[in-house]
């Protein structure tokens, strides 16, 4: 079942990179470890993520780190930097936490970061958060996103039991980006290509003959197609918000920054357009 998130403020974990992995040609795990992870406790929700805190370049800051002592006493260009990240798993008893990052080049802050990490290297981070389990009353589970949403999709995979039905769909650049899950549910891998991205997500869902009973449904990923998919679901399908796990992790055009500063308003939207449409 869903968790509410605990909004009060905390002060951030500072971890270690124990290791890393090249998961596939576009995906980079890092495993975080560390006496810093002493405090840090994770749920039941498939889909906690982070949010790792980014020095701006150039600028030391004082000990012990304190993000308001920072926000009064430094300019704001010189805030560290926030990108969110889901939080593939965590082994309380190793006290280790691995996140999965999606890599484009050089493109980016996070995804560099993630490739040139290497052991000892320290990084900050709030969280976690997340509000979404697998509902184990749910009659069948529908799991829909791209590369962003492969880490949340796989660790509800993961935690659904042996026998579940489950219609998980994942698009990814191409069969090279294909990752095993350590669960016996089917994964219907789609390869993108040349096409826009979500495009194939979407005929895929649209496309699914639903089963009868109540699903519980968990989309994510690129604002576009997410949006598609909310409409058809919410419209076409009627199925209640209740049930629905659904937004945008990310959006064409914009990085994290630019996205989380217009995404209270598009997700506003969306929904009063979808409101309307379903009156």
């Amino acid at each position: 079942m869903a968790e509410r998130p605990d909004r009060r403020p905390r002060k951030p974990h500072t971890a270690q990179v124990i290791r890393t992995e090249r998961l596939t040609p576009h995906m980079q795990r890092v495993v975080l470890g560390g006496e810093g992870l002493a405090a840090f406790t994770a749920g039941t929700s498939t889909d906690h993520y982070i949010k790792l805190l980014f020095p701006a370049e150039g600028v030391t800051y004082p000990e012990p780190f304190d993000m308001e002592q920072i926000r009064a006493e430094f300019p704001r260009e010189q805030w560290p930097t926030t990108r969110t990240y889901t939080v593939r798993a965590w082994n309380a008893e190793q006290r280790e936490l691995v996140v999965d990052f999606v890599l484009h080049g050089d493109e980016g802050l996070a995804g560099p970061w993630a490739l040139r990490a290497r052991p000892g290297d320290t990084i900050r981070f709030n969280g976690p958060g997340g509000g979404y389990t697998p509902d184990p009353a749910a009659d069948w589970h529908l799991l829909a996103g791209d590369e962003s949403a492969l880490p949340a999709i796989a660790a509800a995979l993961e935690a659904l039991p042996d026998g579940a039905a489950v219609h998980a769909f994942v698009e990814v650049d191409g069969p090279d980006e294909e990752q095993k899950t350590d669960s016996r549910a089917h994964v219907v891998w789609l390869h993108r290509g040349d096409r826009p991205v979500g495009e194939a997500l979407v005929e895929a869902v649209r496309g699914l003959d639903f089963p009868q009973g109540r699903v519980h449904a968990f989309v994510h990923g690129e604002a576009g197609f997410v949006k598609e998919l909310r409409r058809h679901l919410r419209t076409e399908r009627r199925i209640p918000l209740e049930d629905l796990s659904i937004s945008g992790y990310w959006r064409l055009g914009h990085n994290e920054d630019g996205w989380q500063a217009s995404k209270r308003q598009w997700n506003a939207q969306v929904e009063a357009e979808q409101e309307t449409a379903t009156s």
